[in-house]
């Protein structure tokens, strides 16, 4: 096909990187490559590769000689800010310099940050942020990231963009840092134990405005920025478009699984769901569920966003100017998800 485009979707298994690679194959001119060291679905050409190794990128990357567009989602996690910072640059670098030198056809890098660039991990920060808001003190790499980007491309025929997505909520069986599945194993769990669906987060943050981001809508956004002329070498934050608080969102998911909400009380999910791994067993053997609880817990996240007792959210309106209109419905995105792990046996 003429004016074919050749995606690498670096991080194809996660949550954003699935929903990616879901949406560019079903566009008619994009071919799609993805690394992940897990299998993926369909006909996904995959790369297992090591990130962090320069010479296994080199050697796994040697004939992506066709490659016009990297679409870069992947994240290591450590258990401190200051030391997130040396992985995830080495490995955004190490593919960024490979692909530059093997693929002539490069035309676009798009790179995945947050709202952690406007400090929002920290405390409360300016909302709505925007994006020409001045950096927080360093280390941040997404910020480093951004910097490199910027030096990077000067002088170069390819471009970049960077997508500031809020928490992001997709369907990725198996991908624990995943708020909307981390809900419906809780929600589950708490009507398996016949006990009410409390939010379990900080007293203040029951109530602060919050925004999310659907993967899909933010699938959508990523490809427009990255083919959009008017877009290039430019950040985008990318949100549903509306606004909600926990204190009305809750009790609905909570209806959504048949539960009676009671007041919220402060329980540190990393504590209190330890022990709950034969209870989700139980449901797993009773239900035929395909996931273990390991696979779907990653309590600590949960504790993190549940911790916000501050508003939460950024100005979308930068790239709707520019031309990308559409919205997402969250209340509905959380129902369409749930739906999706129940379909898929995630949940029961």
């Amino acid at each position: 096909m003429e004016n074919l485009k050749t995606a690498l979707v670096v991080g194809a298994s996660g949550v954003i990187g699935k929903n990616l690679t879901a949406y560019l194959q079903s566009l008619p001119d994009w071919k799609v490559i993805g690394t992940s060291r897990k299998p993926m679905p369909g006909n996904v050409e995959t790369i297992a590769v090591d990130l962090l190794d320069e010479g296994d990128v080199a050697t796994r990357f040697a004939t992506l000689d066709h490659v016009t567009h990297v679409f870069y989602t992947a994240y290591q996690d450590r258990p401190t800010w200051a030391e997130l910072v040396p992985p995830n640059m080495a490995m955004f670098r190490n593919v960024v310099e490979t692909i530059e030198k093997v693929s002539p056809k490069l035309e676009h890098i798009s790179f995945m940050q947050g709202y952690k660039v406007y400090g929002a991990h920290l405390g409360p920060f300016r909302t709505p942020a925007r994006e020409d808001d001045p950096p927080i003190m360093l280390p941040e790499f997404m910020t480093e990231q951004q910097r490199y980007m910027t030096a990077k491309q000067q002088g170069k025929s390819w471009s970049w963009s960077a997508i500031r997505p809020s928490v992001v909520g997709g369907f990725a069986p198996g991908n624990p840092l995943n708020l909307v599945s981390l809900i419906a194993v809780y929600a589950s769990i708490s009507r398996e134990l016949n006990v009410p669906f409390r939010f379990p987060g900080k007293p203040g943050a029951y109530h602060p405005l919050i925004e999310l981001t659907d993967a899909d809508l933010l699938a959508k956004a990523t490809v427009w920025a990255a083919v959009t002329p008017a877009a290039a070498n430019q950040a985008f934050n990318i949100n549903n478009g509306d606004l909600f608080r926990w204190e009305e969102m809750w009790p609905k998911i909570g209806r959504y699984f048949g539960l009676e909400t009671a007041s919220p009380v402060q329980l540190p999910l990393a504590e209190v769901m330890r022990d709950k791994a034969p209870v989700w067993e139980a449901l797993r053997e009773r239900h035929g569920l395909q996931y273990g609880y390991e696979a779907l817990s990653a309590w600590p996240f949960g504790d993190f966003v549940f911790s916000w007792d501050y508003d939460f959210l950024a100005d979308g309106s930068k790239a709707r100017r520019l031309g990308f209109h559409e919205y997402a419905d969250t209340e509905q995105m959380f129902y369409r998800i749930f739906d999706q792990l129940r379909a898929e046996k995630v949940i029961p």
